[in-house]
């Protein structure tokens, strides 16, 4: 048992024998006045502080509705504790009980005004309020009424989240497609692309994919290879060039990338450029393990691609026996004194 749940046993407890001791000092009566009391000293203590919070505030409007609040609360404190016109108590009780209700309720849509609280999102949407509409609509489910509302607002990425939830997600597509049409933001081609996904409209997703890698190179593999499940040779093989164009730019600047530029040289068919960019990614990898020898795994990696089996061995040897020695450091600075067998002096 952990101690949170001990100590709310341990709470509980002495409650109930609270309760009990006051239960048989002054019957089921007292108890009832001491809850009550208790009750609306509580109430009337929270209303008072939010009272003066919101007068520091200068929100004297509210501040005003909290204080009829919190004189209420208090006159209900007084009648318990002196135990009278019991009554008014039950009728404070079922105020508050109705202010809390109509709170939820009215917090629970908070764009809608009173009236349009009451009226269907079919009439709502008949008047052109078609935010009210819309929310009317989400509330019963019918994301699809949503949207249609959205897409009269002019709110665009709303509709799309609605339709999405529709299950509409050719539209929620075309939505993001127009999107960025309208505003040249990436992002939205992303988002066109894993709707047209969703939709299993594969064409369209590699198609929006393709657009978004255009301003976004580092896609152009995920193009590439979108296009092969696709079985479009000819587009996967220009996304595949394009791709091997970003990595040589990147492996300019940073070697690790020559180990992208001979994968796909080498998927390309470009011997000659695969071995050159494989040699290169060694001679990175190589000046690098001399500062990490973890980096003799890619050294390793690098002698495999170039066919050179016997060095690749050897580098392995390497990596293996830098592996070994962290391990071991591990475990000996993991060690209690003692746990060898032996006795502490």
């Amino acid at each position: 048992m952990d101690k949170l749940k001990a100590y709310l046993i341990g709470f509980l407890a002495v409650l109930m024998a609270v309760a009990a001791g006051i239960v048989w000092y002054g019957g089921w009566k007292l108890l009832l006045q001491v809850v009550l009391t208790l009750g609306f000293l509580g109430v009337t203590l929270m209303l008072l502080f939010f009272t003066g919070l919101t007068f520091y505030a200068e929100s004297w409007k509210y501040g005003t509705i909290l204080a009829i609040f919190t004189a209420i609360s208090g006159y209900g404190l007084y009648l318990s504790a002196t135990w009278q016109k019991l009554n008014v108590v039950a009728g404070i009780i079922v105020f508050f009980i109705a202010i809390v209700a109509f709170g939820i309720w009215y917090i629970s849509e908070p764009d809608l005004s009173l009236a349009d609280r009451f009226r269907s999102a079919e009439k709502l949407e008949r008047m052109g309020k078609y935010k009210a509409a819309a929310r009317k609509y989400e509330k019963a489910g019918n994301y699809l009424k949503a949207a249609e509302m959205y897409e009269k607002l002019g709110w665009m990425e709303s509709a799309a989240w609605a339709y999405e939830k529709a299950e509409k997600y050719e539209r929620a597509a075309e939505i993001y497609e127009g999107l960025y049409e309208k505003e040249k933001d990436t992002y939205y081609l992303k988002e066109a692309h894993e709707y047209w996904k969703k939709a299993g409209n594969m064409e369209r997703a590699a198609k929006a994919l393709e657009r978004y890698a255009e301003e976004e190179p580092w896609f152009w593999e995920d193009v590439a290879k979108l296009y092969e499940e696709l079985g479009n040779e000819e587009k996967a093989r220009e996304a595949w060039e394009k791709a091997l164009e970003y990595y040589t730019k990147e492996a300019q600047e940073e070697g690790v990338f020559w180990e992208d530029v001979g994968t796909i040289a080498r998927k390309l068919g470009m011997e000659e450029l695969a071995k050159e960019a494989y040699q290169k990614f060694l001679e990175y990898c190589l000046k690098e393990a001399e500062e990490d020898p973890m980096w003799w795994k890619h050294v390793a990696e690098a002698y495999d691609y170039l066919g050179e089996r016997e060095k690749a061995e050897e580098a392995r040897k390497k990596y293996e026996e830098y592996r070994q020695k962290i391990m071991k450091a591990n475990e000996e600075t993991s060690k209690f004194p003692g746990e060898d067998g032996g006795q502490s002096n």
